[in-house]
């Protein structure tokens, strides 16, 4: 084993130590849970697990909030169980299986990547259960969209088992740094390779396949998004990264209409800017919780 790799392995270690299994409709699942008071409850996307929150569950917790960031099953330290509903809407009702699970009746939402389609959902059916909403670099307008060239391959069979083994280092390294920093030396070589061990180590990356082949991107789907963040009841707000090349700006205005909001936060930043601007997203979330 490389050191690269043993490096990897102690942050997986680390995460690991930082939070708690617990178990939603009979799925062992694994979530970040730091802090007391009102619950921040933070969804990813893909490629990306619980690990993306290790730094804004800690700055939620400092601003008088309890931290709260789950794996989806199929990814990070979550089981990954072939007979299951890897679609946004099979994640969605496990994400409220997680609440109860967790003991969270209510909490203030964040969602990133496409854990806005799951979140959406999941507010939109639960809405008595949503004190605020905070969309990170997500998507809404799903009839329109499609997966850069870069993930296009994990959404075909065949050719997404073959490409998978191609994203490793050092082509992840590369790939995660030129999609989601601005400064690529803000992370180590050894926390991009965590990002992606807990993705693929557990079973070869086949649930995280399945997650990419359950995506609902129908016209369908789009407007029950639309009709239904429309009609909420609690606030919202869009938080977004400046130079975002995988969900640039016909996103961000499709998710600032969907929610009504006239203007985003903006953040120096790219894809995941969880990474280097976890205080700001904090601030923000705690501001609006705060309104």
């Amino acid at each position: 084993m490389s050191r690269a790799s043993r490096a990897a392995d102690d942050l997986v270690a680390q995460h690991h130590a930082s939070g708690h299994t617990f178990r939603a409709g009979g799925i062992r699942g694994f979530t970040l849970d730091q802090g007391e008071g009102p619950p921040v409850v933070c969804l990813h996307g893909v490629p990306t697990s619980s690990f993306l929150y290790r730094k804004l569950v800690p700055e939620l917790a400092a601003l008088g909030f309890r931290g709260v960031a789950p794996d989806f099953p199929g990814a990070g330290l979550g089981a990954r169980p072939l007979a299951f509903d890897y679609t946004w809407s099979g994640l969605a009702r496990w994400t409220d299986r997680a609440m109860d699970a967790l003991g969270i009746d209510r909490c203030h939402l964040v969602v990133h990547d496409v854990g806005g389609p799951v979140g959406f959902e999941w507010a939109i059916t639960r809405p008595e259960r949503v004190l605020s909403l905070t969309a990170l670099d997500t998507l809404v307008d799903v009839a329109a969209y499609r997966p850069p060239p870069s993930m296009w391959p994990f959404t075909v069979p065949v050719a997404g088992e073959a490409w998978l083994p191609v994203l490793r280092p050092p082509v992840s390294r590369r790939f995660f740094r030129r999609v989601g920093l601005a400064d690529g030396s803000s992370l180590t070589d050894a926390e991009v390779d965590a990002h992606f061990a807990l993705i693929t180590r557990q079973d070869a990356g086949r649930a995280f396949l399945r997650t990419m082949r359950g995506f609902e991107p129908t016209a369908a789907k789009q407007a029950f998004y639309y009709e239904g963040l429309a009609s909420r009841p609690y606030p919202a707000q869009v938080v977004w990264a400046r130079d975002d090349p995988i969900l640039g700006l016909p996103r961000l205005r499709a998710v600032l209409d969907a929610l009504g909001v006239g203007f985003p936060t903006v953040l120096a930043g790219r894809h995941y800017l969880q990474e280097e601007q976890a205080p700001a997203i904090a601030a923000a979330v705690a501001e609006l919780a705060g309104a």
